[in-house]
């Protein structure tokens, strides 16, 4: 049985192939339009699952689109007509795209993928609630689902046991815990929907000192429950801007988009820090009254929210539960997979169990396809015949050196992280590591902080890890925990001035050429990880191909580029 999940028009579009219950190809559609967070129709990547698969459209059983849209419609109809006529212009606009394009989605996936077979429809936090249980090691979970909006419903909480995932409750919009976030992204400068992360990286730069003022804008019970108060939000009646006037007669005046590269102003920075602790205490509320409510171990999360890896640890930290499992496209784009396995496992029957251990998921490029790159650009380049011997003693020798390295190996990653498939590599050790290469490799904020890849077994060693025989998400670099204080001084590239590190577990059995490598740099530097970022510039998606990487390398500072058995230097 092959099903094809399908998300889009929102953001970060995507598409997922699930194969007789297994997921065995899955991309976001910005990886091949090069376009970051492309939200358009996946035909690229749907496409490019097919190929993978040795598929054509034909073979294609079900095709499932992860939200229901003409429930989605019928609340932007009834949220701007109770609006009206404030949000006049919001209505023009909602109806000009949906009426043009987006209602139509059988006709749009019919057209776009020449199918003529059965198109399936699941909603948007099922789809959410299905990409995260269906991919994890549980027979039973609780589930816990928060993002800005998808058709009504912000948040939900329910149990799954087996092939069924009961979500009993919600919140609906416009009172949404994504949405007051992205408000004070917004706030602080940042772009809606890709400047979260930053709002995020820069809260440890200031202090809580403004929860109190937030808490006037949202009110929350003591099961984590919440309402905003309307009067301080407009993201419910324009697409102008996401705040009131009486939001800035209490926070004051929005931060410039033009500084943010180049200051930190201490008042902006507690801000974040202030909108990053009332989330946190929100969802540590949901997960503790869910935890009771239900008795489960386990707690499955997804939704866009889900990939705030500061709150996710303190979920893991506080909620009472054992073990959380959040898959690593834990926003929209997730939902292509979570609709698909849906539809496998619980409207079609299907019994294969499926866990996702990696996130090595989307295209490949072989080492002749590089070659057939470089040599027809005239690049120069070496070759070995051992990759996993010489080559990488040469990355090492590099990385102990204070060279920068561009690394690129088999299929690309699903999600937004960087798992050490297309990743830029350099040594923790080095205190100057994080301004070099937020500066001359990423261009990007100074404050923004880097990844550390470590092996599993040697995490405990340099890492407070909470449950750390249990099947941790720190796999998929989703939660942000302490750096023990004897490691600090070893790690100072990736320790962020609040001493936490973002946490990737390297496992042999899923990634063992990445695995060796950092193997070798612990038995050369005397630690067993490295600093990890995304192989991609400020502004652009992930690299995916060859050629995409070797651009990135000649546009950056980056001393070397390893894809699969080739080396490039500067």
């Amino acid at each position: 049985m092959n099903i094809l999940g399908l998300s889009c028009f929102y953001h970060d579009a995507a598409a997922a192939l699930v194969q007789d219950g297994r997921l065995v190809a899955a991309t976001e559609e910005e990886r091949l339009s090069r376009k970051k967070h492309d939200s358009g129709f996946p035909a690229r990547a749907a496409q490019w699952c097919l190929r993978k698969a040795g598929l054509t459209i034909r073979d294609i059983d079900h095709v499932v689109f992860y939200e229901k849209p003409f429930t989605k419609f019928e609340r932007i109809v009834r949220m701007n007509l109770a609006t009206f006529p404030r949000s006049s212009g919001l209505f023009a606009r909602a109806m000009t795209t949906w009426l043009g394009e987006k209602l139509w989605m059988e006709a749009i996936i019919r057209e776009h993928l020449r199918y003529d077979g059965e198109i399936l429809y699941v909603e948007h936090h099922l789809s959410h609630a299905a990409s995260a249980y269906f991919c994890s090691p549980f027979d039973e979970t609780a589930i816990l689902t928060v993002d800005g909006v998808g058709e009504w419903t912000t948040t939900t909480t329910g149990v799954a046991r087996g092939a069924d995932i009961r979500l009993n409750e919600e919140i609906r919009f416009p009172h949404s815990l994504g949405l007051l976030y992205s408000t004070f992204t917004a706030f602080l400068g940042f772009e809606v929907n890709e400047g979260e992360y930053k709002v995020m990286g820069m809260a440890p730069y200031g202090q809580p000192k403004y929860v109190d003022k937030i808490y006037k804008v949202v009110k929350i019970q003591n099961d984590g429950s919440f309402w905003l108060d309307l009067d301080y939000f407009a993201f419910h009646r324009t697409h102008d801007t996401s705040y009131s006037r009486k939001f800035l007669d209490v926070f004051g005046t929005p931060r410039d988009p033009k500084t943010v590269d180049k200051t930190l102003d201490p008042y902006y920075a507690d801000m974040a820090a202030s909108i990053q602790v009332v989330t946190e205490e929100i969802l540590i509320k949901i997960a503790r009254s869910l935890h009771a409510k239900t008795g489960m171990r386990n707690l499955c999360m997804a939704g866009g929210v889900a990939l705030n890896s500061v709150a996710n640890a303190k979920i893991r930290f506080q909620s009472g539960f054992d073990d959380v499992y959040i898959q690593p496209a834990a926003g929209d784009a997730g939902g292509a997979v979570g609709a698909a396995l849906y539809a496998y496992r619980a409207l079609l029957g299907g019994k294969e169990r499926y866990v996702m251990n990696h996130a090595h998921l989307g295209p490949s490029y072989s080492a002749a396809d590089a070659k057939a790159f470089f040599d027809s650009e005239g690049i120069r380049y070496e070759t070995f015949s051992d990759p996993n011997g010489a080559l990488l003693d040469r990355v090492v020798e590099f990385l102990m050196a204070g060279k920068v390295v561009g690394w690129m190996e088999g299929e690309s990653e699903w999600g937004p992280r960087a798992l050490g498939h297309r990743s830029i590599l350099a040594d923790p050790r080095r205190p100057e590591m994080k301004d070099v290469v937020n500066r001359s490799i990423k261009f990007r904020e100074a404050f923004r902080p880097f990844a550390p890849s470590v092996l599993v077994e040697s995490a405990e060693t340099y890492f407070e890890l909470p449950n750390p025989a249990a099947h941790h998400p720190a796999r998929f670099m989703l939660y942000v925990v302490p750096v023990r204080e004897s490691a600090r001084d070893r790690l100072p590239a990736i320790t962020h001035v609040d001493g936490s590190g973002r946490l990737q577990c390297v496992y042999r059995e899923e990634s063992p050429r990445y695995h060796e490598l950092i193997r070798r740099f612990g038995q050369a530097g005397g630690v067993p990880a490295v600093l990890n970022t995304s192989f991609n510039l400020k502004g652009e998606p992930i690299v995916c191909t060859p050629e995409n990487a070797y651009r990135t390398f000649a546009r950056s500072g980056m001393d070397a580029l390893v894809i699969e058995n080739l080396l490039v230097r500067k």
